[in-house]
C-alpha cells in the first residue's frame, strides 16, 4: 500500500491484528481476479522479529478458496482498524480540506494447508481462547458425531509472514489540528474513540 514514512510504524502491527482480528484474505481466481474471503485470524508471535510471525485461519471447504489456496500459496491479508472522517475545522485556518484518518496493516504470507481433525481442532480451539473461553468446556463436551463433520467441513491452514506494512494515519505531520482533533474524536463513535486513544498512544495528545 502506499505508506509515507510520517504513516509507517511497523511496531504496531501486533497490537492492531490482535485488536482486530477479521481480515480480508486475498487470492487471485484462476482467472487472475482478486477473490476475497473474510475470516477471523489467530496471530502467533515470532519469538524477536514480527516479519517471521505465523497466521492461522480457515474457510469453508466448499468456499472456492480453498482450491486457489492450494494451488497459488501466496496471499494478501488486511487488517482493517479504526477510521473516521477528519473535518477541516480542526485546523485554525479555513484553507484546509478534509480527510480519512485510519489504521491499517497490510501481511503477504505463504500459505500450508494442515491436515487432519487434530490440527483443525486446535485452531479452533486457539480461536476460541481468544474470543469466548467458557465455549472451550462446551466444544469439548460435545459428540463426536457433531464435531467430526464440522471439522470436515473446514479446511484449516498457517501463513507465514513474507512481508508486513502497518500504516496510521491521523495526520502526525499536521501538529496544529493535533488537539482540535484528538477533542473531535474524543467525543465522536466509538470508532472515532478508538483513533483518540492512538493519537495518545503516540504522543500526539495528552
Amino acid at each position: 500500500m502506499y505508506l509515507p514514512k510520517q504513516f509507517n510504524f511497523p511496531e504496531h502491527a501486533r497490537n492492531i491484528i490482535r485488536e482486530n482480528p477479521f481480515a480480508s484474505l486475498i487470492s487471485n481466481d484462476d482467472q487472475g481476479f482478486p477473490f476475497v474471503t473474510h475470516i477471523p485470524i489467530k496471530l502467533i508471535p515470532h519469538s524477536t522479529d514480527p516479519k517471521q510471525d505465523t497466521l492461522l485461519g480457515h474457510v469453508a471447504k466448499g468456499n472456492p478458496h480453498t482450491g486457489f489456496l492450494r494451488s497459488r500459496p501466496s496471499v494478501l491479508l488486511t487488517f482493517m482498524g479504526p477510521q473516521a472522517y477528519m473535518s477541516p475545522a480542526v485546523y485554525p485556518d479555513l484553507v484546509r480540506v478534509p480527510t480519512w484518518s485510519y489504521v491499517a496493516v497490510h501481511v503477504k504470507a505463504e500459505v500450508r494447508i494442515l491436515e487432519g481433525e487434530e490440527a483443525k481442532d486446535a485452531i479452533l480451539k486457539q480461536l476460541i481462547a481468544d474470543h469466548e473461553p467458557p465455549y472451550a468446556q462446551q466444544w469439548r463436551g460435545l459428540p463426536e458425531t457433531y464435531t467430526q463433520p464440522m471439522l470436515n467441513a473446514i479446511v484449516a491452514f498457517e501463513m507465514k509472514v513474507q512481508d508486513i506494512q502497518t500504516k496510521v494515519k491521523l495526520n502526525q505531520h499536521r501538529p496544529e489540528s493535533h488537539a482540535a482533533m484528538h477533542a473531535a474524536y474524543e467525543a465522536g463513535n466509538e470508532s472515532e474513540k478508538s483513533l483518540a486513544l492512538w493519537m495518545r498512544r503516540l504522543g500526539m495528545a495528552a
